[in-house]
């Protein structure tokens, strides 16, 4: 039909944390939706993976952005921009970025929080 019916899922170290709504028929979906969790300080890595959902067979994956720890260090004041998505199956052809935001906050008491704000998707 030319459209997709995309919903996110979030991993920290592979662990799914967060699943967001499904955005039915579109290739440009806003969520709106905010989630706090708690990031280990061993932590390896944040996925955000991109889900087209299906009725009839499995969802498929669609792809995925991953936010490393070495990422984090190379910008310690945070990252704006567009990534592009990566493949999950390496059989399957993968289209699409997402216009992410990063940034690293110190809050009271020294502790450091990271926010991740998804911008725009296409």
């Amino acid at each position: 039909t030319g459209s997709s019916d995309p919903y996110c899922i979030v991993k920290i170290d592979d662990e799914a944390i967060i699943r967001t709504a499904t955005v039915w028929k579109t290739l440009s979906p806003f969520w709106g939706e905010e989630y706090e969790v708690h990031l280990q300080p061993t932590f390896h890595s944040v996925s955000i993976y991109v889900m087209d959902e299906d009725a009839l067979s499995r969802d498929d994956i669609i792809g995925k952005v991953c936010i490393t720890r070495d990422m984090l260090a190379e910008h310690p004041k945070g990252y704006s921009g567009w990534m592009s998505l990566s493949e999950v199956d390496p059989d399957e052809e993968v289209q699409g970025e997402i216009h992410l935001q990063v940034e690293v906050l110190e809050s009271q008491g020294g502790r450091r929080r990271l926010r991740c704000t998804v911008l725009e998707a296409r």
